[in-house]
């Protein structure tokens, strides 16, 4: 199976292929590749025509067999917008199956949740606190800052994918609705492709 993802950051194009390819080794699927993401602007990926034609480009990609869109949910809700999302981008995968998952609404709100996990990895400090409600901060990129050492800054480009090979992604999922929802996608992605784990989500995960 070959995911190809389209994201909207930087830090998204070395990032998301991390966090893919290590849902894949949760569930066993060993088979799963993880094209390169195709990066558009968020303005593009929230009107029709715009996001069609990247979902037309991703269908390219030889052998793509699944197409994920993810992107940051900002001040939007992802429970509105994104089943409208989603059936633009089917409408224009078919038959790939496609799907829309918005970080709420940071994907650094995804690390926020597990930060604890964290600790020595991009200068988080040690005695980092995790957030009561990573989702609800609007700065989440800020409030990991917050949580490194003096002399640190935040850079997406460095250190997103540095702390995405590393975070727990029990605690994400416990704590995160929409990354949730990114693991139902990929267990989706994986069942059509025939190769659906005897358990997703891995055992421990529930909240």
């Amino acid at each position: 199976m070959i995911v190809q993802p389209i994201v909207e950051g930087q830090g998204d194009v070395a990032a998301a292929p991390v966090l893919l390819r290590r849902l894949a080794e949760q569930a066993q699927a060993w088979d799963v590749q993880v094209a390169r993401p195709h990066r558009r602007r968020r303005t593009q990926l929230v009107q029709r025509d715009a996001l069609q034609d990247a979902v037309r480009v991703a269908r390219l990609t030889p052998g793509c067999s699944a197409i994920l869109i993810l992107f940051d949910a900002d001040d939007d809700c992802p429970k509105e917008l994104a089943p409208t999302l989603a059936a633009w981008a089917q409408e224009a995968a078919n038959p790939i199956p496609s799907a829309i998952v918005m970080a709420n609404r940071e994907y650094e709100a995804w690390l926020l949740a597990a930060v604890e996990s964290l600790q020595g990895v991009a200068g988080i400090r040690a005695d980092a606190g995790a957030h009561p409600d990573p989702e609800a901060p609007r700065d989440a990129k800020g409030e990991l800052e917050r949580r490194m050492g003096t002399g640190y800054t935040y850079l997406p480009t460095t250190d997103q994918a540095r702390l995405t090979a590393s975070f727990d992604l029990a605690s994400a999922y416990r704590s995160c609705r929409s990354f949730r929802k990114l693991v139902g996608a990929f267990g989706a992605f994986l069942s059509a492709s025939g190769m659906e784990p005897a358990e997703w989500p891995p055992a421990g995960w529930e909240p």
